[in-house]
């Protein structure tokens, strides 16, 4: 049969995404990109945020329609919203034949036969688009059923959906803190690391398939090895990864600020492949937010982290995301994210509102933040982030870096898009490479480009020693 799959959310979603449609060839399933041809389609969803989930719901009753008046004969729905829900989305939507939470990647093939149980039911709530919220008073009751083990290997098959010269690598599954405001424990189960062979070994086959750029993610990547009582593996692993062939560069991302120890800085400083990039999601810097959200760190361990960091790591780029308007937030709290942030001046800053999730222990505040409160306050830390970020920038005009290409700019044709070693895919700035001839570069390319100009977040370059 013919499948199409969409997926939705993070980077972890999307390897669960690879796996699905790996199993499905191995199985003698055609693939395609069209949702109108699909014989069978899979739509693979978040439930992290009302926005995502949103988009998860909108997604499954968009594809719907293909099942009521197309090609499409089964739509399977997977992920962090079936893992939510379970029975209660095919209630709701009864054009779904199937339904397989986090837990349940493996089961893919049967559910695209048609051989897939019908889950257990969970509890919901979705908007539609065109309806109010739909309450459900007992969502505390989701966490009765076991909690997902599942996590892929070297030896399962993945088709990527990544440009050639880059993939992620999923070395954990999981997670064991409690932060107030997240569902991702309940969704994904408790923390598991990957054996290091196993990762190795998948590096390896990546390399040999011409990928140069290895992005290691899990909800915690500087707790790997720990659940399995291994001091030290994520710096041992770095320096493994970092003796294979064909890869150039190798970039972590979701650290938690508890878990960085000093083997790990030390293999970050020490290899060359390694990325001096690292991805840290801080989400508060008030001492009074930071406890309500169950973080385990303050202002001021917070500030001895950082500088660590820059003293062990010279030269590296920070990446953070923080929460506005969480319950209880007060302006002096804002007041005191943004004196933080401009004391640190990161690379890089997300922010998102807050949003109150059943299931979360944060569930039983009151939403006391209004949402047009909590919109001012992000919009003003961002007008904050984007003047310190822009005096960055400018500071570059003039010097030089590597840079690998990813392709073609959606911008303009004769524009090359690229990003420096600081800079992730997808979403982080770009550097766009003018002044060159787009045909004498390919995907994955690294040239040594001259800094010309800023755009916004963006750097401008041309090709240049």
């Amino acid at each position: 049969m013919k499948i199409g799959l969409i997926s939705l959310g993070c980077p972890k979603n999307l390897v669960d995404s690879e796996v699905m449609l790996g199993l499905a060839q191995r199985a003698g399933h055609a693939l395609t990109q069209d949702p109108s041809n699909a014989d069978v389609i899979v739509v693979n969803t978040c439930a992290f945020i009302d926005s995502t989930k949103q988009e998860s719901i909108d997604a499954i009753l968009e594809m719907a329609e293909h099942k009521k008046h197309g090609a499409c004969r089964r739509l399977v729905v997977t992920g962090c919203m079936a893992e939510r829900y379970r029975d209660e989305l095919k209630k709701e939507i009864p054009e779904i034949d199937a339904v397989l939470g986090t837990g349940e990647v493996p089961q893919i093939v049967g559910a695209i036969a048609g051989a897939a149980g019908r889950p257990e039911a969970r509890p919901l709530h979705f908007v539609r688009s065109d309806q109010s919220p739909i309450p459900n008073p007992q969502s505390a009751s989701a966490a009765a059923k076991p909690r997902p083990t599942y996590i892929y290997d070297a030896d399962t098959p993945r088709l990527f959906a990544t440009p050639r010269h880059y993939a992620y690598v999923k070395i954990a599954e999981g997670c064991d803190y409690k932060c107030a405001f997240c569902i991702i424990p309940t969704l994904r189960g408790a923390y598991r690391s990957r054996p290091a062979e196993s990762i190795v070994r998948e590096a390896r086959a990546l390399a040999a398939r011409g990928v140069k750029e290895l992005l290691l993610i899990s909800q915690d990547t500087t707790f790997y090895g720990i659940d399995r009582r291994e001091r030290g593996a994520l710096a041992r692993l770095l320096r493994d990864l970092n003796a294979i062939d064909g890869l150039e560069w190798i970039r972590l991302l979701y650290l938690y600020p508890t878990t960085i120890d000093d083997e790990t800085l030390a293999a970050m400083a020490e290899c060359e492949k390694v990325c001096k990039y690292i991805d840290l999601p801080l989400q508060h810097a008030s001492n009074d937010v930071l406890r309500r959200m169950k973080r385990p760190g303050t202002r001021q361990t917070y500030d001895r982290l950082l500088a660590r960091i820059r003293e062990r790591v010279p030269g590296v780029a920070l990446r953070t995301t923080f929460i506005v308007g969480f319950p209880g937030e007060t302006d002096a709290d804002v007041e005191a994210l943004g004196a933080f942030i401009a004391d640190h001046t990161f690379d890089h800053v997300g922010v998102f509102t807050y949003s109150h999730e059943e299931g979360t222990s944060a569930y039983d505040f009151d939403d006391d933040v209004p949402k047009r409160t909590k919109e001012a306050r992000r919009a003003r830390v961002m007008t904050q982030q984007k003047e310190l970020v822009g005096a960055r920038l400018r500071a570059r005009v003039g010097t030089r870096a590597r840079v690998i290409v990813d392709g073609p700019s959606a911008e303009h044709e004769l524009v090359l898009k690229a990003r420096l070693s600081t800079q992730a895919p997808d979403i982080d700035a770009s550097v766009f490479l003018t002044d060159c001839d787009p045909s004498a570069y390919r995907a994955g390319d690294f040239v040594d480009v001259e800094i010309v100009e800023t755009a916004g977040y963006d750097l401008v370059a041309r090709p240049g020693a």
